[in-house]
């Protein structure tokens, strides 16, 4: 089956609680999956890019004028009628007053709570992935200490942490047990999901919400690991790709500055970073010498987020 391109735009706006509302409409009587609610867009042209084609297709649907679309999220689904690649974009600025020319009906959504259905069947990963936060905190206790590293969770995570990576190479495995169980029980009772770094046994033990794998696990595994949460560290577009045939829920992807967890690896910069990413196959935080004040960098670069692990426990 031929293989079709799609731009698919995620077309944000602030709700009044401060979270973000996306947009959705319902496909019209007489198309297929008539009635299925879908994220607005179309199939490109020829010689035509994604960027240019989300600009035209939000035009030609919704009569918006799109003044910031960053790359995001690029998926393949298999369809009765068609085999597609949506290569989404997250539209975060943009002007005019909805006009809804080709859907039965439009509905503002938000990614904890969807209300809306049926869905198209290939937007279930695309919620779970904008329900994702936009900082991953890595733990560093066998730097800073365990003891000093619980104080910092437990501070960082009534601040409104959601996302953890548990990886501690320098701590002796028993050591690695004890801050590992306390971790995962101090995340939990603060609603935050946790993953372990390579241990897939410790994560099963401790009750961790995924495992997150390094480069060299990714490379050696036939198929995704049994967890509700798989990330990946990648520091390739090959390690990238890989990641997500396996079906990674998200990646990290750098170093994009130098930094002291990655020594003697130069930072590849924004510029290399969006060249690398494009239109990722999976949600991406970058990574490496970064922190939250890099956050709008990122997500211009095509990345989800921000990962960090010295700069998500210093005292702001």
């Amino acid at each position: 089956m031929k293989l079709t391109e799609v731009a698919a735009a995620v077309v944000e706006r602030p709700a009044a609680d401060g979270t973000t509302e996306f947009l959705l409409g319902q496909r019209a009587p007489g198309s297929f999956y008539e009635g299925f609610w879908e994220f607005p867009g179309g199939t490109l042209e020829p010689g035509e890019t994604p960027h240019a084609a989300l600009l035209r297709e939000l035009r030609e649907e919704l009569d918006i004028e799109v003044l910031r679309a960053d790359p995001w999220l690029r998926r393949q689904h298999v369809y009765e009628h068609a085999h597609v690649r949506l290569n989404f974009f997250r539209v975060r600025r943009w002007r005019g007053a909805l006009q809804d020319r080709v859907h039965s009906a439009l509905a503002w959504q938000r990614a904890v709570a969807p209300y809306v259905s049926p869905m198209l069947p290939a937007n279930a990963p695309v919620l779970a992935a904008l329900a994702l936060p936009e900082f991953y905190a890595i733990s560093d206790a066998g730097q800073i200490g365990v003891d000093a590293q619980l104080s910092a969770l437990a501070r960082t995570l009534a601040n409104g942490l959601k996302l953890v990576q548990l990886r501690e190479p320098k701590l002796d495995p028993a050591r690695r047990r004890s801050f590992v169980q306390a971790a995962v029980e101090l995340c939990h009772r603060h609603g935050a999901r946790v993953l372990v770094n390579g241990d897939a046994g410790l994560a099963k033990a401790s009750g961790a919400d995924g495992l997150h794998l390094p480069a060299s696990q990714l490379a050696a595994l036939p198929s995704r690991p049994d967890f509700p949460l798989v990330a990946a560290s990648c520091h390739s577009v090959a390690e990238l790709e890989s990641a997500g045939r396996l079906g990674c829920d998200f990646a990290v992807f750098g170093p994009v500055r130098a930094s002291a967890s990655h020594p003697g690896m130069a930072g590849i910069g924004w510029d290399s970073l969006a060249a690398a990413l494009g239109v990722p196959p999976l949600p991406t935080f970058a990574l490496g010498g970064l922190s939250r004040a890099d956050l709008d960098l990122a997500q211009r670069a095509g990345a989800h987020g921000v990962a960090a692990i010295r700069a998500a426990w210093e005292t702001r």
